[in-house]
């Protein structure tokens, strides 16, 4: 008769439930179990790193850096990120990357999947953390504050972007003129001055424009539409920043003075183009000929002889013309029309 003998072990995590010595002797397979969750492993020392999850011990460090780890095989993954080391690779594209978690991700641009779908508006994302920045859209949560002026945002890339209104910091420089700016979708924007891109265009007159803020306003001139009003006056204007100007003329204040001979303005643009005349700086470039200007209207009207495009048409008779000049020198001709055949001129003339 055989008789097999077991031999239990406990702690407070783990429960030995055979002696490995008296398994081999026996035939049967050692058990480690975890008391919390019950998982079982085959040695003892697996079920040692398993512990460390429930205790948090980290008995591994990076001798780089410092961290603390609870495995050797985290330890070895981590030192990727010192070493540079990335020994998983796209087959398509060729691509490396340290981790394979991060290939896999990577994989979903080539495939199109996009496993994590939104379940009130049925948008997907092949990230996780792409479909928790997209929620916020519909909870309106935004945890991250501004420490300086309290306002909150969804996103951490919007409060990077507002903190630069405090620190004045313009990280984004044009490489033709080497003026700054704080984001970057502001910097492309202001290329298109240079490069005279305009992709937004007017459906009803055909006039194009770099930015759909001055396509907006340049519908007004269409609709008639004059939202902003002053309040002293009651003259209106198509464009706030007009009202703006304009409310200078009551207040009778400069707010912005030359350094160099103390003339001051009311009016930035107009301050702007007065410095041009002491710095006779040529910021804008043609890049079909090569001629510079100091003022960026020069220099959407030059652009006009290359496009041949003609922003100005006569509303009376369709005529169109490509500078400003000679579309005003041509309304007097309707204007001189119109004072010759209107009845109340021609009782004075008779009179």
């Amino acid at each position: 008769m055989t008789i097999t003998a077991s031999v239990t072990f406990s702690c407070s995590q783990t429960e030995k439930t055979s002696s490995r010595k008296r398994a081999k002797k026996s035939g049967i397979k050692s058990h480690f179990t975890c008391q919390q969750f019950e998982t079982r492993f085959n040695q003892n020392e697996k079920l040692k790193v398993h512990t460390r999850v429930h205790s948090g011990e980290k008995p591994r460090t990076c001798q780089h850096c410092g961290r603390h780890l609870s495995k050797k095989e985290s330890l070895k993954r981590h030192m990727r990120v010192h070493t540079g080391e990335k020994p998983y690779t796209c087959l398509q594209c060729g691509r490396c990357f340290s981790f394979k978690g991060n290939l896999k991700v990577h994989m979903r641009i080539h495939t199109g999947e996009c496993p994590f779908i939104c379940q009130q508006c049925g948008n997907r994302f092949s990230l996780k953390g792409s479909l928790k920045k997209h929620m916020r859209v519909h909870t309106g949560e935004k945890p991250y504050t501004c420490s300086q002026c309290g306002k909150t945002f969804a996103q951490n890339e919007s409060l990077n972007r507002h903190i630069r209104i405090h620190t004045g910091e313009k990280p984004y420089t044009c490489s033709q003129c080497g003026k700054t700016f704080a984001q970057n979708v502001t910097l492309s924007r202001h290329m298109r001055i240079h490069n005279g891109e305009k992709p937004y265009t007017c459906l009803q007159c055909g006039r194009s424009f770099t930015q759909i803020g001055n396509l907006k306003v340049h519908i007004n001139v269409h609709t008639g539409d004059k939202p902003f009003t002053c309040q002293q006056c009651g003259r209106s204007f198509c464009h706030k920043g007009n009202l703006n100007s304009h409310m200078t003329v009551h207040s009778g204040e400069s707010l912005f003075t030359c350094q160099q001979c103390g003339t001051s303005f009311t009016q930035k643009g107009s301050f702007n183009r007065h410095i041009v005349i002491h710095t006779r700086e040529k910021h804008f470039t043609c890049l079909q000929c090569g001629r510079s200007f100091d003022r960026h209207e020069n220099f959407k009207a030059h652009m006009r002889l290359h496009s041949g495009e003609k922003s100005y048409m006569c509303t009376q008779c369709g005529k169109s013309f490509k500078q400003k000049g000679p579309f005003k020198y041509h309304m007097r001709i309707h204007s001189v029309e119109t004072s010759y055949t209107s009845p109340q001129h021609f009782t004075k003339t008779c009179s």
